[in-house]
Order: structure tokens, then sequence, then C-alpha cells
């Protein structure tokens, strides 16, 4: 959880991924078309990737990737920033955590 948390807190944006999973992809074309710069941490690239995808599922992510934190805090996984990508929230909440700037 620890080692989660100090990931999460290092950048506006930050991404739990699987360099194979098509949702990962999907989620983080998402941000990089809005202009933003996230920071990916990929778990199957990760030694202790097992570790945070264990802790990520404690958190409430299911599965644990995409795993997406805005401003230090979860927001969830592909449906919900998807959702919230629809409702027209998510780019208010990437504003506030100044991931984005337009």
């Amino acid at each position: 959880m620890d080692r989660v948390a100090k990931i999460s807190s290092q950048r506006a944006l930050v991404i739990f991924s699987k360099s194979t999973c098509c949702m990962c992809h999907a989620i983080k074309r998402l941000f990089y078309e809005q202009g933003v710069s996230p920071l990916i941490h990929e778990l199957d690239e990760d030694s202790g990737g097992k570790e945070l995808e264990s802790a990520l599922m404690k958190l409430g992510c299911s599965p644990a990737a995409p795993a997406v934190f805005i401003g230090g805090k979860l927001v969830g996984s592909a449906n919900t920033v998807m959702t919230l990508q629809l409702n027209g929230s998510l780019k208010k909440m990437l504003k506030d955590a100044g991931a984005l700037w337009l």
C-alpha cells in the first residue's frame, strides 16, 4: 500500500497499467489525446508488480489495471474514467489537479 501511495503521488496523473492490456492502452490514449502527460507505471514490467496489483485490488480496483490516480487520489478503472469523460467531469478533475492547463 505504501508503494502505491508513493507512486500515485509522484505526478498529477498516474496510471497503473499492464503493457499488454487493451483497456490500459485505451485509457492512456484518452489522456494523451487531451494533452496530458501521465506517469505510467507498468505492473507487468515491475519486479514487485504482483504486490502492487494486490494493493490496488484491496483499494477497490478490479481488475487492478488500469488504475487511474488524479491528484494522488484513486479515481478508478477504465469504466469510471470513461464515465467521467462522457459526463464532462474528467477535464475539470485534471485541471484541478494541475495535470491539464487548457
